[in-house]
C-alpha cells in the first residue's frame, strides 16, 4: 500500500475502535457540556470578550483531554506490529487526521451548546466558523505531534506541557484575535493576516511531525 492508503486504513481503524468503546468521546462530551453548564451557572450572561475567551479555554482543555491519549492507548506490541506494516509518516498523518476529525466534532458540539446557553450574537458567523475550524486543526496537529514525542519519552505529562506551551500560547492569541474580529463583524480583509498565520502554523507543525516522527518511531 502507498502512504495515502495506509493513512486511510489507520484512520478507519481508529474510528472503528472509538465507535466500539465510546469511552473517550463520551467522557470528552460530558466534559464539554458540563463545563458550559458550570460557566452558565457562574456567569449567567457575559460580554463579548469574556464569551470568546471562555469558549477557547473550554476548547483548549477539551482538545488536551481528547488528543493527549493518542499514543498512550497504543501498546508497545501494537506499535511494533504497525512498524512491520506501515510507514511512520502514515502513522503520524493518520493520528493528525483522526484527531482533526475528532476536534471538529467536539468544536461543533461545544459551539452549539455554548451559543444556545449564552446566546451571544456573532457578527460574522462564517468567519467565526472558519476560526473554529482552523483552531480545531491547529490543536489537533500541535497536540498530536507533542503527544507522539512524549509517548516516546515514557508518556511524561510534564514534557507534554512544556513542549506545548511555546506553541499553544501564540496560537491562542491569534485564534482569540481572529474570533474577536468575527464576533464584532469587522471586515474580513482585516483578519487575513491571522488566517495566514494559522495556516502557516499548521503547515510548519505537520512538516515537523513528518520529519521528526520517523526518528522517534525507530526507537
Amino acid at each position: 500500500m502507498n502512504t495515502l492508503q495506509q493513512v486511510k486504513a489507520l484512520v478507519y481503524k481508529d474510528i472503528v475502535l472509538e465507535w466500539r468503546s465510546k469511552y473517550a468521546i463520551n467522557g470528552i462530551l460530558l466534559y464539554v457540556v458540563s463545563t458550559v453548564f458550570v460557566c452558565y451557572q457562574a456567569f449567567k450572561s457575559v460580554d463579548t470578550l469574556v464569551w470568546n475567551a471562555l469558549f477557547w479555554i473550554i476548547l483548549l482543555f477539551a482538545s488536551v483531554n481528547a488528543i493527549s491519549r493518542s499514543f498512550v492507548q497504543e501498546s508497545v506490541n501494537r506499535q511494533l506490529y504497525y512498524y512491520t506494516l506501515v510507514s511512520p509518516k502514515a502513522v503520524i498523518l493518520s493520528k493528525i487526521v483522526y484527531n482533526t476529525l475528532l476536534m471538529v466534532l467536539l468544536s461543533a458540539i461545544a459551539y452549539l451548546a455554548y451559543s444556545v446557553t449564552f446566546k451571544n450574537t456573532v457578527g460574522d458567523p462564517l468567519l467565526y466558523t472558519v476560526a473554529v475550524l482552523l483552531g480545531s486543526v491547529s490543536f489537533a496537529s500541535v497536540f498530536t505531534m507533542v503527544s507522539g514525542i512524549s509517548a516516546k519519552a515514557g508518556n511524561n505529562s510534564t514534557l507534554m506541557a512544556v513542549l506545548s506551551f511555546p506553541v499553544v500560547i501564540p496560537l491562542l492569541i491569534v485564534l482569540i484575535k481572529l474570533s474577536q474580529n468575527a464576533l464584532t463583524g469587522l471586515d474580513r480583509a482585516i483578519s487575513s493576516g491571522e488566517i495566514l498565520v494559522l495556516l502557516a502554523i499548521n503547515v510548519i507543525t505537520i512538516t515537523i511531525s513528518l520529519l521528526l516522527f520517523p526518528y522517534l518511531w525507530r526507537d
